[in-house]
């Protein structure tokens, strides 16, 4: 898809991956739409780039659908839809309360669907349409901690491939980004952490990823990496998932300073 004229909401846009695809749709002639729950934050970024701004609460499906209203009402239908709001958390199974797995599963999980539903019928009346969803690496290796978070991401990667080949011979198309660790508000400290430096892969620069975001919209291409070690880390898992699993296994071990030399 070329981006020229088109119409793109961007979810969670207020900072990191989200500001810096919301600059990277403009500057190539989109009109975006910066959606996030931080009003103050999505005025700023939809000022800097000549958009709108759109405060919205990602986990209420009322305001998602009332999101796409306003934008199609203001700036024309959606041509592309990028959901990318996410939220995490570092619990694991005994302290992960449930209202935090509800959470993170409206927020990270059910946005995308609600704001599906509210695109993607005027997208096949066209005949055209683009359907871009965040997932993290998380989502397709896993992560250590944020149990919510991996676990909701997951869907998300399942999400996106039933849509992509549902709808591909209807003019629509899909893409994943799956980041490795990426320099954003959600990564904070942890960019100086072992996880990051063993499991969190390369850090990038939120521009660097918007970037690769247009590169992979342009070719219409389903999944989007942010380093080559991603694909040989994916290539490890599919190979042998029960080698791959002992590795993580013993990453959690180094990570809980309870590693063990001599661990079979």
């Amino acid at each position: 898809m070329e981006l020229e004229g088109k119409v793109a909401v961007v979810t969670g846009a207020a900072s990191g991956i989200g500001a810096a695809c919301a600059q990277a749709f403009s500057d190539a002639g989109a009109r975006v739409a910066v959606v996030d729950i931080d009003a103050q934050g999505s005025r700023l970024v939809a000022d800097s780039i000549g958009g709108m701004a759109v405060e919205c609460d990602l986990a209420d499906m009322a305001a998602i659908d009332s999101m796409i209203t306003q934008v199609e009402e203001e700036i024309g239908p959606v041509d592309l839809l990028f959901n990318n709001a996410g939220i995490g958390s570092g619990a694991g199974v005994f302290d992960s309360p449930i209202e935090e797995w509800q959470r993170q599963w409206d927020v990270n999980l059910m946005s995308h669907v609600h704001a599906i539903k509210a695109v993607l019928p005027g997208m096949l009346d066209r005949g055209e349409g683009y359907l871009l969803h965040t997932a993290s690496m998380a989502g397709i290796l896993s992560s250590h901690g944020n149990l919510p978070y991996a676990v909701s991401k997951h869907a998300v990667v399942g999400l996106a491939e039933w849509l992509a080949f549902t709808y591909a011979h209807c003019g629509i198309a899909v893409s994943l980004l799956a980041p490795l660790a990426v320099r954003t508000p959600m990564l904070g400290d942890a960019a100086d952490s072992e996880w990051a430096s063993q499991a969190g892969g390369p850090i990038k620069e939120p521009e660097e990823v918007a970037q690769q975001v247009l590169e992979a919209i342009s070719e219409e291409r389903f999944l989007v990496l942010t380093d080559p070690i991603a694909q040989t880390w994916m290539e490890r898992k599919t190979a042998d998932p029960d080698r791959w699993l002992h590795g993580m296994n013993r990453l959690q071990q180094r990570l809980e300073g309870t590693d063990h030399a001599d661990t079979p």
